[in-house]
């Protein structure tokens, strides 16, 4: 009886602690990690909402670049992280969708994350460099197939991401085969594109649109089901003669399985604040994304059928990065 008396004590005392580091949260800084190098999709979004984010929660909330493997690098990081709700990660459909299908030796399991809120979604476009021969999908099918043995490749921000997995798609619909070229990031496959280093990639709209509309990239096709309203006059897959090639790229919040409930529901609602508002939902639509903001129960089922829907994508394809 005495036993079970100080087992009950020891429990309410958990609670207790639980409860009160809930209500004190935040009292100090948040740490926002993303997989990915400085420039790209996931980056802008993590800043744009680290930014805004502070002032909400009343705190400084800092974003830490960890890039490497795809995403593995950062998404490791985050799950080694204490659940205390003071490490989150900006995640994307690379490492909390397709890798688990890519990879066996992933260090990491889908239970060890607590999905936030979708942050931001946009459609992948195929850019070619604007001094490149290639005004449409037709040119550049045509041109790989007349020369199968020439120096045609593609770029991406790194194995796995929707970028290389959306080539992946369209060199298997297009009937054409050709070299993979990865980088550590949207920002080094883009400057790499700029310099010529490859012959096209499939990037996430929001870190190419920028230098389509300067005139450095040319955009070939979009991989929304309709043209983009940021680029009307380009078409989309379908249109460009490459049918079921539908690819939405995404970007959400997590953070460690175990963060108490009371603050993954605070980091959810603020979030959300942050993404309704007029200013943020015309800065993400000006970079070609539509902002989130559901709910965590809403997206956890989200990313767990883009968990499914991507095995059966990569087993068709027999792909791995193993």
């Amino acid at each position: 009886m005495k036993k079970l008396s100080i087992l009950a004590l020891s429990a309410v005392c958990c609670l207790m602690t639980v409860n009160g580091a809930s209500a004190a949260w935040p009292d100090k800084p948040i740490r926002i990690i993303v997989p990915a190098a400085p420039g790209g999709t996931t980056d802008i979004a993590a800043r744009v909402l680290a930014e805004k984010m502070g002032p909400v929660l009343g705190t400084n909330v800092v974003v830490e670049n960890k890039a490497g493997a795809g995403g593995i690098i950062g998404a490791e990081a985050l799950v080694r992280s204490a659940p205390d709700g003071y490490t989150l990660m900006m995640g994307n459909i690379g490492p909390n969708a397709i890798l688990y299908s890519l990879s066996k030796k992933l260090p990491y399991k889908p239970e060890d994350f607590a999905p936030i809120t979708m942050v931001i979604s946009n459609p992948n476009v195929l850019v070619v460099n604007a001094d490149s021969p290639y005004q449409s999908v037709a040119d550049l099918i045509a041109a790989i197939r007349k020369d199968p043995g020439g120096n045609f490749s593609f770029g991406s921000s790194g194995p796995g991401q929707s970028p290389h997995m959306t080539a992946e798609m369209f060199v298997q619909r297009a009937g054409i085969k050709l070299p993979h070229i990865p980088y550590k990031g949207a920002a080094p496959a883009v400057t790499a594109l700029m310099g010529k280093e490859f012959t096209f990639m499939t990037d996430n709209l929001p870190s190419s649109i920028p230098h389509i509309r300067s005139g450095k990239f040319r955009a070939l096709a979009v991989t929304s089901a309709q043209r983009a309203p940021e680029l009307p006059d380009v078409p989309t897959m379908a249109e460009a003669g490459v049918p079921n090639m539908v690819v939405i790229a995404w970007f959400g919040l997590f953070a460690p399985a175990g963060t108490p409930q009371p603050v993954l529901e605070r980091l959810q609602q603020a979030t959300s604040t942050i993404l309704a508002t007029p200013e943020i939902r015309k800065r993400f639509a000006e970079m070609g994304g539509q902002a989130g903001g559901n709910s965590s129960a809403e997206f956890g089922a989200f990313v767990k059928q883009q968990q499914a829907d991507w095995k059966q994508i990569v087993e068709a394809a027999n792909l791995s990065v193993d």
